[in-house]
């Protein structure tokens, strides 16, 4: 749990992942992909949740600039409570460990009702990923950014029945 300074820090990175994320065509097109109304994979628009009006928290905007998709801003809190997964090695075993960090962290705060959001844009691009490195007082590899805390309620989604979801 980093401290305001670095929680800062990291939210410029993403922010700045953001930014080059909405002006790249093609991962413009790709973030569009996802949003699908009535298919069994994907977002429907109406789960879209709204921008931050100050700027200062940086969602996903799976609407590549597309406004119609886009709910008018809101008020985000002014400091929000991330939590940062990293490894000290990179490799595929830590990759897996991280996987079940994030699965136990994310079942702990639906057990708490928390809802929880993954901010995962600087991590996607690997000068700002390697930038993060050092940012928390020492050499990690920031594997995922959780942000924790109360947003503005959004609908539910639909989910593919377990039968569907489940391999042998």
């Amino acid at each position: 749990m980093p401290d305001r300074d670095v929680i800062g820090r990291l939210l410029q990175l993403t922010a700045e992942a953001e930014r080059r994320n909405t002006n790249d065509p093609d991962r413009r097109a790709e973030s569009r992909g996802w949003i699908r109304e009535g298919a069994p994979d994907g977002l429907p628009g109406s789960a879209l949740g709204p921008q931050d009006a100050t700027g200062r928290l940086p969602p996903h905007d799976f609407s590549g600039l597309r406004p119609a998709n886009h709910l008018p801003s809101a008020v985000f809190e002014r400091t929000p409570t991330i939590a940062v997964l990293s490894t000290a090695h990179d490799s595929r075993a830590d990759w897996l460990r991280t996987g079940q960090a994030l699965e136990h962290v994310l079942l702990a705060a639906t057990a708490r009702s928390v809802p929880a959001s993954l901010l995962h844009q600087a991590l996607e691009w690997p000068d700002l990923r390697s930038t993060m490195r050092d940012i928390g007082g020492g050499p990690t590899h920031v594997q995922m950014l959780i942000r924790l805390g109360y947003g503005p309620a959004g609908p539910a989604t639909a989910r593919r029945p377990p039968r569907e979801t489940y391999v042998d």
